[in-house]
């Protein structure tokens, strides 16, 4: 758990969110406040804004949410023709400043900012590299060691030295890079994070998901391929990294990290949820009187559900929308009322009632024991759980903050043993077949690694030490 923060219902944590802007008649700070503002469900722990103008770059950047860390007057000192920003959750490096992003190096060719939604898989490796050129790490993140990667590579051009620092990187990065000239975006050879671009105006944006577009009003052009590298100036777009031809896109961004209003690899998340919940209703049907979802990400599934088995949907559980992560630690009673400091169960919609309860997965099992407890003692007379992933049972090295093996209940249990864990009724997931045809009609590949411990750089993994991870 990250020092000082408090985070009641234990869920897969996903990296960041990245946001950049290329606008010269804008106010890019603004925009990117904004822009960052959409994307707060990637990243809670730390914010930043770095801007490109006349004298170079600047950057601001805190602890704390994105309205915790820009006043107004930080955002007028932030005057430029170019930003990026960012949100952080640590999957890589402790929870301090000095891992907060954008982060802004210095050159032969200049100043940049890097900002990283991703993990890599040899940051350990290549962070003695870097120590053996005699290369000062501020902080432990994988970002830096990117953005260190980036500033030693020899190269001519921005592009020239992007591209041999991220030839040694093994791992999933989606970039954003703001120079004095220009912005860049990359993907990673699998394509794992999202990154779009879209037109704002006359200038350019890009963005972890297409909701930050549309929140500032932006126009999708495209997502960036797998393996993509482009650079932006006032000019307009050009490509310098082709698309590998390859993808391993994490299918978690699907069941739980991005959110419903966004589009990923042309299918709107919502849909793809809904399909879901319909799925797991056609595959695990029981004698019920209504349906509730565990509020946000499983609303649009129950929904599904309720709709394919012809029953009624009901918010049986209410979210306090200001209470998941905050600063002040409640007292020692008041963390021991755990869940019901997130969730209030309606004990006058559940008394006496037989219930499907639709949520998006089960890491630990420690939070829907909870909610099945409550639900229970709300007077539901039957819990049903329905999940709409398939057991989590590996965890992930691209970009996830999943449990390790030991703490994964589907790694150490048979879904007969969790239920009775749960003290659930019944329990019912959905078949990794029926998660990809929920998705469809995406036709990219996907990352099921944290589902059948399959892993898209397969051997490499082997070879990488994951001294964070338990070993099976």
């Amino acid at each position: 758990m990250t020092p000082g923060l408090l985070l009641y219902r234990y869920q897969p944590t996903e990296a960041c969110g990245i946001f950049g802007i290329v606008a010269s008649e804008e106010d890019v700070a603004r925009i990117t406040y904004f822009g960052l503002y959409s994307l707060q469900h990637r990243g809670q722990e730390s914010a930043g804004i770095a801007v490109a103008n006349e004298q170079g770059l600047i950057c601001h950047k805190r602890m704390g949410l994105v309205s915790q860390v820009f006043t107004e007057g930080d955002l007028e000192r932030l005057a430029g023709y170019a930003a990026v920003g960012h949100n952080r959750y640590a999957t890589s490096g402790s929870s301090h400043l000095c891992n907060a992003q954008p982060i802004l190096l210095e050159t032969d060719l200049g100043p940049f900012a890097l900002s990283h939604n991703g993990n890599l898989a040899n940051t350990v490796t290549l962070q003695g590299q870097l120590r053996r050129w005699g290369c000062a790490l501020n902080g432990d993140s994988d970002s830096e060691v990117i953005a260190r990667l980036i500033a030693e590579a020899p190269g001519e051009t921005w592009e020239a030295k992007i591209e041999r620092g991220l030839s040694q990187v093994l791992g999933s990065y989606s970039l954003v890079i703001l120079t004095p000239e220009k912005m860049c975006g990359i993907r990673d050879p699998l394509g794992v994070r999202p990154l779009v671009l879209g037109r704002f105006n006359h200038g350019y944006v890009l963005a972890s998901e297409s909701c930050a577009l549309d929140t500032i009003g932006a126009t999708m052009i495209r997502e960036l391929a797998p393996g993509e590298g482009i650079s932006i100036a006032p000019s307009g777009v050009t490509t310098f990294l082709r698309p590998s031809g390859h993808s391993a896109f994490c299918i978690f961004e699907y069941i739980y990290f991005a959110r419903p209003d966004s589009v990923l690899n042309g299918r709107l998340v919502y849909e793809a949820r809904m399909e879901m919940g319909r799925r797991l209703a056609r595959d695990h049907p029981v004698d019920v009187d209504f349906v509730i979802g565990v509020p946000d990400s499983a609303t649009a599934a129950a929904i599904g559900y309720a709709e394919e088995a012809r029953l009624p949907f009901f918010e049986g559980l209410i979210k306090s929308r200001y209470i998941g992560r905050t600063f002040i630690q409640p007292e020692q009673k008041l963390r021991q009322l755990g869940v019901k400091l997130k969730f209030n169960a309606l004990p006058q919609l559940l008394r006496g009632k037989r219930i499907v309860v639709v949520d998006d997965s089960i890491v630990r099992g420690n939070t829907t024991r909870e909610i099945v407890h409550l639900l229970r003692e709300a007077g539901a007379s039957e819990v049903h759980l329905r999940i709409t992933s398939p057991p989590l049972r590996y965890p992930c090295f691209l970009g996830v903050d999943i449990a390790t093996y030991q703490e994964l209940i589907a790694h150490r249990l048979t879904i007969a043993q969790i239920c009775r864990h749960l003290g659930a009724d019944s329990l019912g997931y959905l078949s990794l077949e029926g998660l990809r045809a929920s998705i469809e009609p995406v036709s990219c590949g996907f990352c099921t690694g944290c589902l059948t411990g399959e892993y898209p750089i397969g051997e490499e993994l082997s070879h990488v030490p994951l001294h964070h991870l338990d070993q099976r």
